[in-house]
């Protein structure tokens, strides 16, 4: 468990080298993922999320549903042309008390085809420690492919490649698998109706508010409840 608030970070990662980029099939057939309906202040949306891609984090986060920890919840974070996130504090801006962190899992997705970091989809925020997230979750609301986990390319040594500039080469392996600035954010869902309400969401004016010193609402956007449909 950790004690400061989860975040996503704007820079700091980007989009993987061009060697790393092969996986972009869409996740498992709809009709195979569970759906959590969240109903808001702002209106109802629905998520689907992918078991078959990221295990733990997808039972994490259905534990959190199962055990009511969002009901009462707000959208502490709204960045207009960035994500939405939530699921952390309460209404008078009190952090809900989590389980132990789950275990990044942002690779393994992505390398059996799990959704990037893309309008609509669902993601785990955490703290600068790849390996913090609990409760919070945040919403794409554009392509953020600077958010997206590294694979990395095949090899020990592995070969020759660039990130944000600097040149890897001949670098162990072990040690660009726990460089935290390569980890990304873990995607283990999207949104399956009322992407117009993350839209309202989005869009709201926000201010000061508890002890975030921006991108709070002005008018708390509440989840009343998370409920799994299926």
């Amino acid at each position: 468990m950790h004690s400061s608030a989860s975040h996503v970070h704007r820079r700091g990662i980007v989009a993987a080298v061009a060697a790393a980029t092969l996986c972009l099939a869409l996740p498992a057939r709809a009709e195979e993922a569970p759906r959590v309906r969240f109903k808001t202040t702002a209106g109802e949306f629905v998520v689907e999320v992918y078991p078959d891609k990221a295990p733990r984090t997808v039972e994490n986060f259905l534990q959190y549903v199962r055990d009511k920890h969002y009901d009462g919840t707000i959208f502490h974070r709204v960045i207009d042309n960035f994500m939405v996130q939530g699921g952390g504090f309460d209404t008078r801006f009190a952090q809900k008390k989590t389980r132990e962190p789950v275990v990044h899992e942002g690779r393994e997705a992505l390398a059996k085809g799990g959704p990037r970091n893309v309008v609509g989809t669902l993601a785990m925020a955490r703290t600068n420690d790849p390996h913090s997230a609990s409760a919070q979750f945040f919403i794409n609301v554009k392509d953020n492919a600077f958010l997206d986990p590294i694979l990395i390319p095949p090899g020990d040594p592995v070969p020759k490649f660039e990130y944000q500039g600097r040149v890897y080469e001949n670098t162990p392996r072990a040690n660009l698998m726990s460089a935290p600035q390569l980890f990304g954010y873990t995607v283990f869902g999207k949104v399956v109706s009322g992407m117009d309400v993350i839209t309202k969401i989005k869009s709201t004016p926000t201010d000061a508010g508890g002890p975030f010193p921006s991108d709070v609402p002005k008018t708390p956007i509440v989840i009343n409840s998370a409920t799994l449909v299926k």
